[in-house]
């Protein structure tokens, strides 16, 4: 995305110029100049392709026709007529580098090495090595190139792409910057900073940069684009769909890229709206479709699906291992499989502890969920306190935020905080009723727990509900509702243990009452449980119970 073609057309301009000029150095293309001027690539093709009919075998004339489709962005064609060039004894041996560079944006970049090697040394050829070797994640042979690199224009800007492309924005911006200072009407690079910017997060400063260019250039798609996606970023969906509207009539046909990437952005700002009319096709086209089609799914809780989509995904950025991290970590808890949590641990603490992340909110939000799934809740809490004050209002973080605190025993804060969520989907989980009941009952607030329990419908979760109810009030010596939990235990299951819990909860509740830390209404109810249970020790239980009522004279027991 970060290749500069502006530049490098000027350079591939001269190249093909100078190869053609060996050929013939008289002849001349009357009128294509001006086509290139204005950047009309469809325009000049037409000219080239009405001018081969006369002369059907003129290398100049396939050499620039070549170089106007590569530039339409007609790879395809561009590697054709490249091809046929080779076929032909008087082809210059630059064309090898030429359809090397048509591979490359094809995405065949074995093909593309193997093609530019065949080429003489140049600082062509050795850009275009050094931008495969990154493809092909061939570590050794991009230092190799990338050392050959010198202080030229397009050698710095080369250099300024592989960065972005590795997440080094910082260096790709100095790079720009350096450009700029010397070179103010290369304003193009303002487009390439602000985008830089953009991937740091800094979107009002990003805008700020982009607009330099906009105001001379308003209609350009990359830079509509740019804005709609900060846009999107500071405000809502709705206005970056108005930003982008304005390039829908305005894009010409030989702007396709520009159309998948509006319709993509559209799909994307409309909040997944018609996404698997739209994003599947470009799966293997834009990088982000297949990242945003496995975000679709996820929101659809079609994890299957989303899965899937991520088999085929080998992850090189943040955005990419961070969403991989999530599919497995949502993979493993529904198959309680150590293995696909273990990779999601993996891969969030690789780009939480990554030079270039760590620092950044999604960074310390990707050691959090390292240490949440390893059960480190103290460590946890280190990363998100120190970004919290930037969910303030965001559920699902104060979902994650709450768990945490409760396991570190801060039930207090803990219970405010899952109060304050909003999302009936999370309030309906059952990890967010236990913990909200763990924390009622921490907090002195046992009939609030038992509420929760009773606005559950029967299931395995309200039976689990009860059995947490029932221990952590026995604990915390909040007997009665101890008592009360245990009654329906034992009377859903009549294991004996849930009677020794429910005959330990009932002393608890009548020392209490003795003490006056009780009403004497609960040790009625707590008379009226234990009657309903047919065990020998009933009776004096209760016996006892009733003679210490009637010495204090307490009726109706």
């Amino acid at each position: 995305m970060l290749l500069s073609r502006l530049r490098p057309a000027k350079k591939k301009q001269e190249a093909a110029a100078a190869a053609a000029e060996k050929l013939d150095k008289k002849k001349k293309i009357p009128e294509l100049q001006e086509y290139l001027d204005k950047r009309d690539y469809a325009g000049a093709m037409s000219l080239l392709q009405f001018q081969q009919k006369g002369e059907k075998n003129d290398l100049l004339t396939d050499l620039w026709l070549g170089h106007c489709a590569f530039h339409a962005g007609d790879y395809k064609k561009a590697s054709e007529t490249y091809e046929w060039l080779l076929s032909q004894k008087e082809c210059p041996p630059e064309v090898f580098i030429y359809l090397g560079c048509c591979f490359f944006f094809l995405g065949m970049y074995s093909e593309a090495k193997e093609t530019a090697d065949k080429g003489p040394k140049s600082s062509l050829q050795n850009r275009l090595l050094f931008h495969v070797s990154h493809k092909l994640n061939d570590e050794k042979n991009l230092m190799q190139h990338h050392s050959k690199l010198q202080d030229t224009m397009e050698d710095q800007l080369s250099l300024a792409s592989i960065h972005y492309l590795r997440s080094h924005y910082q260096e790709a911006i100095d790079i720009y910057k350096r450009i700029l200072l010397n070179n103010r009407n290369f304003i193009a690079l303002n487009v390439y900073l602000a985008l830089c910017y953009y991937k740091l997060d800094y979107y009002d400063v990003s805008l700020e940069v982009l607009q330099v260019y906009l105001q001379q250039h308003p209609d350009s798609a990359t830079a509509v684009n740019l804005r709609a996606c900060n846009h999107f970023k500071l405000y809502n969906g709705k206005a970056a769909e108005n930003e982008l509207k304005t390039l829908q009539d305005q894009t010409t046909p030989s702007f396709q890229f520009a159309k998948d990437l509006i319709k993509h952005n559209m799909t994307v700002f409309r909040n997944g709206e018609t996404a698997l009319q739209v994003l599947p096709p470009l799966v293997d086209v834009l990088p982000e479709a297949r990242l945003n089609l496995i975000i679709y799914h996820l929101k659809r809780d079609d994890v299957q699906a989303a899965f899937q989509l991520t088999n085929g995904l080998e992850p090189s950025t943040p955005n990419e291992y961070l969403l991989k991290a999530t599919v497995h970590c949502i993979v493993g808890q529904q198959q309680m499989s150590k293995e696909h949590l273990k990779t999601s641990e993996e891969f969030y603490r690789m780009v939480g502890s990554s030079a270039a992340e760590c620092d950044t909110i999604p960074g310390r939000q990707s050691m959090a969920s390292a240490h949440f799934l390893m059960r480190q809740f103290e460590e946890v809490l280190v990363y998100l306190n120190s970004i919290k004050t930037y969910f303030y209002n965001e559920d699902t973080f104060n979902y994650n935020y709450g768990q945490a605190l409760t396991a570190c025993g801060n039930y207090k804060e803990a219970e405010e905080v899952l109060l304050g969520i909003k999302d009936d989907k999370l309030k309906n989980d059952y990890t967010y009723t236990s913990t909200l009941a763990r924390c009622y009952i921490m907090n002195k607030k046992a009939r609030l727990a038992w509420d929760l329990y009773l606005k559950m419908e029967t299931s395995s979760e309200s039976f689990s509900l009860l059995q947490l109810v029932a221990n952590d009030c026995y604990k915390m010596g909040q007997f009665y509702y101890s008592a009360k939990a245990f009654d329906v235990l034992e009377r859903l299951d009549p294991n004996p243990e849930y009677w020794e819990g429910k005959r330990g909860a009932s002393v608890g509740v009548f020392q209490l009452v003795i003490a006056q830390q009780e009403g004497h209404d609960s040790l009625r109810d707590v008379v009226q449980m234990l009657q309903n249970a047919s065990h020998p020790q009933v009776e004096y239980l209760v016996r006892v119970m009733r003679k210490w009522a009637r010495e204090n004279k307490i009726s109706a027991l």
